[in-house]
């Protein structure tokens, strides 16, 4: 392999771990703080791609559709932890993720049902097609980019978490909910900002997905699967982790793509139980989270 055709390989990787990153980050998210495994969290990201979809076709403006689906899937997603989600909590893991299930389906029908089932298409904005001049080879500039927005993301989120009030107070309830409550901070609103904030990345990484991967109402089928993965290496609750995996497993397809495409899907499974043989609690995660 030729060094252009390595930082090629390994650029690609890095787009794809890009959504990957995205919507495991969310994930890990919610579980981190609520301890809910949120198996609806794929058909957030299908809702944002339809609700990105939506907003470019009245507008025509790719941006504000960047702009409009966090905030329309992270009030979607709000509204469903505090009046579906939130009423479980204490009765043990399997109640909300039963509930989650459920509703990730009724999200699919819902959008079945209004969009219809053949998908709608989503086309790069002009100013991102094309690709640029890297110098030892040429790459879409759509990809670039996937994980130049991402890095934003993951430094503001950073921002938002280590050098704010309120990401302080969701730090520490990610500890000790107990010790929040006694110090007289509303618990209750931190779940409902946290849950929103999730599912808004979902979301958003969605929107930022379409123009490759298409929008059909299926698209968050795989997308789970990809991001339970994702959060399993990286492991269950960690911030951190899912950064690093999804990386990881976005290059690792990546590369196997090259040299033996039809393990590309399977390797990141065998990612993922090479980790978990000599780190059952994936790269970064916590025993006894689920205790």
């Amino acid at each position: 392999m030729t060094v252009d055709l390595f930082l090629l390989q390994l650029f690609t990787g890095l787009a794809l771990g890009s959504i990957f990153v995205l919507v495991a980050l969310g994930l890990s998210l919610i579980f981190g703080l609520l301890t809910i495994v949120n198996f609806a969290h794929g058909q957030f990201f299908m809702l944002g791609a339809y609700v990105g979809a939506f907003v470019l076709g009245m507008t025509g403006n790719f941006w504000l559709s960047l702009i409009a689906v966090p905030l329309a899937v992270g009030a979607v997603g709000m509204l469903c932890e505090r009046f579906l989600v939130r009423p479980l909590y204490g009765r043990g893991i399997d109640y909300p993720l039963l509930l989650t299930y459920g509703l990730g389906l009724i999200l699919l029908e819902t959008v079945r049902i209004l969009a219809g089932t053949q998908g709608i298409p989503f086309n790069t904005p002009p100013v991102l097609s094309g690709a640029a001049d890297l110098g030892f080879f040429f790459f879409p500039k759509y990809r670039l980019f996937l994980i130049a927005i991402t890095a934003i993301i993951l430094v503001a989120l950073w921002l938002f978490l280590e050098r704010t009030s309120y990401g302080l107070i969701i730090r520490a309830g990610a500890r000790d909910q107990e010790i929040v409550q006694v110090l007289g901070v509303d618990v209750g609103r931190v779940w409902l900002v946290v849950f929103g904030v999730g599912v808004a990345i979902a979301g958003l990484a969605g929107v930022l997905a379409a123009p490759i991967r298409g929008v059909f109402p299926e698209m968050g089928v795989p997308v789970l699967v990809e991001a339970f993965v994702v959060t399993v290496v990286g492991g269950m609750g960690s911030l951190l982790g899912a950064v690093v995996a999804g990386l990881a497993v976005g290059v690792t397809v990546s590369f196997t793509s090259f040299f033996y495409p039809e393990m590309a899907t399977l390797s990141m499974f065998l990612l993922m139980a090479l980790v978990l043989v000599f780190r059952p609690r994936g790269l970064f995660g916590r025993a006894g989270l689920l205790g």
